[in-house]
């Protein structure tokens, strides 16, 4: 009998696969990916199975579990910036850890962030400022079409805001695909040697701070206080606080065209009991703007703690909207009720549609 994926991932959700391999080097990776593929076994990878939502039916295919480690600095200069290559398994987080305490610039405002290095390219993981898009230099991949290693350069990989060719094409594969084409070997990374932070380019991160925006801190302060304000929203990971037995935010900040941004601003005005209300707008590519999520949420009439506070097995974070959370004993299906219901909500409310940022395995929303 395997382990349960809810023993694998950060919403403790999840039954067990039909076969569980761990891939401890890049070889062995490689060989449990393409021995998979040859055999026409389903395929989950999983690294810190933090943006993960399994069925407690489990998985009818090979799980390959990423414990790649190594950080390696093949470059440093003053000049030319540092080349940091690091394993898909290594911890996010720890690599973080690691690039402030060497004064490696470009990375801190994504301390606290769950999961593999491996999995921060495909989604263009992001929070308070940054994004992996800035400071990526290349991922080297196994490409499960070609069966060959292969090289992408930050250019080819299409980054937007969290989306890449890597998360496009698990899409590209059809309905129920977990797992993209090209699985995530080795990414590299182009940082500053400084111990000072980027530009703070976040209003609650800089007043935390006591600091303008666009001014830069001491390496250690910032990973702080970017540290602090996840705490605050249920956002690092804790054993004891159910509010972070989740996959972090479950949707993402919606894009919208010229049209559909209209019609929300003029719902936004109409709300009752607050009339004139306007819905946060940033720009975006293409002359889209995108707006928040957590906004919608909460104006369409879900608090914080929509369903935990009624005693249900799965609701949002006491913290944060955007987190769905495992009171404890929760199933798969209990997560999904709420995020129809939020998801419903918004759309009558505000006629956007949320989507869902986790890969649900085994299910849909």
């Amino acid at each position: 009998m395997t382990r349960p994926l809810a023993e694998l991932t950060t919403m403790r959700i999840g039954g067990a696969p039909r076969r569980l391999v761990t891939a401890d080097t890049e070889a062995e990776l490689v060989e449990a990916v393409s021995g998979a593929d040859a055999a026409g076994e389903p395929l989950l990878v999983v690294g810190g199975g933090s943006n993960l939502l399994v069925s407690d039916a489990g998985f009818a295919g090979t799980v390959v579990l990423v414990r790649t480690r190594g950080v390696q600095v093949p470059h440093h200069s003053s000049c030319g910036g540092v080349s940091v290559t690091v394993a898909a398994g290594e911890p996010w987080d720890e690599l973080v850890a690691q690039a402030c305490e060497q004064g490696w610039s470009g990375i801190e405002a994504l301390s606290g962030i769950p999961g593999g290095t491996g999995a921060t390219p495909v989604q263009n993981v992001g929070a308070y400022g940054q994004e992996v898009a800035q400071t990526l230099a290349q991922v080297r991949v196994w490409d499960r079409t070609e069966r060959r290693v292969r090289t992408l350069f930050a250019a080819d990989l299409d980054f937007s805001y969290r989306h890449s060719v890597l998360k496009g094409s698990m899409a590209a594969a059809g309905p129920g695909a977990v797992t993209p084409r090209y699985v995530v070997l080795t990414v590299t990374f182009s940082l500053r040697p400084t111990e000072l932070s980027q530009p703070i380019g976040y209003a609650a991160l800089a007043d935390g701070l006591g600091v303008r925006l666009g001014e830069r801190v001491p390496l250690g302060e910032a990973r702080a206080a970017v540290l602090e304000q996840r705490r605050r929203r249920g956002m690092v990971l804790d054993p004891a606080d159910h509010d972070t037995w989740s996959c972090g935010s479950f949707f993402t900040n919606p894009i919208l065209t010229a049209g559909q941004r209209e019609e929300l601003q003029r719902r936004a005005a109409a709300l009752p009991g607050a009339p004139g209300s306007v819905a946060p707008e940033f720009p975006a590519a293409d002359g889209r703007v995108k707006t928040s999520a957590a906004w919608l949420i909460e104006r369409a009439g879900f608090d914080k703690g929509y369903a935990t506070t009624q005693g249900r097995p799965a609701g949002l974070s006491t913290k944060h909207t955007l987190a769905l959370t495992n009171r404890g004993s929760a199933r798969a299906q209990d997560v999904l009720a709420v995020a129809r219901e939020v998801r419903d909500g918004v759309r009558e409310t505000f006629g956007v549609s949320l989507v869902n940022e986790p890969v649900l395995v085994g299910l849909e929303l």
